[in-house]
């Protein structure tokens, strides 16, 4: 005698889930987008600060920024570290360097973690904090970098 298997209501058969009829048109699938959050609204609010300056002297290509947490904790120094020859300028292109040479001694990838040294208050030896790059598409498509704290996304 063959066993039957008495499915629960929640498994019984529904209507087919209609198919897009465009596959270049997700909305077909997914409906309307319900909210969108862009870089663009990300520099404008100021949860991203565009680096791309300074990053093109350093040798990059690609639009580079740092997100609003890492450039409070360690890129903005104090008054205190500015009397002691401390600059956002300097600080800044101290990850840079330091990200340059990370991506140049690892294989591809879309996410980096690295260690900078930073002096963190004043007549103290730099500490080494860890940072994270993660390079992705920017608002129309290419690509950018965006360095931050490695527990951001």
């Amino acid at each position: 005698m063959p066993l039957e298997v008495k499915r629960p209501p929640h498994f019984a058969p529904g209507p087919a889930i209609p198919m897009p009829s465009s596959p270049d048109d997700p909305t077909d699938l997914f409906g309307p987008v319900i909210f969108c959050y862009s870089r663009a609204d990300a520099f404008a609010d100021g949860t991203l600060i565009d680096v791309s300056d300074l990053a093109r002297e350093a040798g990059f290509r690609w639009p580079i920024a740092v997100t609003a947490a890492l450039f409070s904790t360690y890129l903005d120094p104090s008054t205190d570290l500015i009397d002691e020859g401390q600059s956002f300028r300097g600080r800044l292109w101290d990850v840079l360097s330091v990200l340059r040479h990370t991506i140049t001694v690892n294989p591809p990838t879309h996410m980096l973690f690295f260690d900078v040294l930073f002096v963190l208050k004043p007549g103290l030896p730099p500490a080494p904090v860890k940072l994270k790059a993660v390079c992705g598409p920017d608002d129309p498509g290419g690509p950018c970098v965006t360095i931050m704290l490695p527990d951001e996304d």
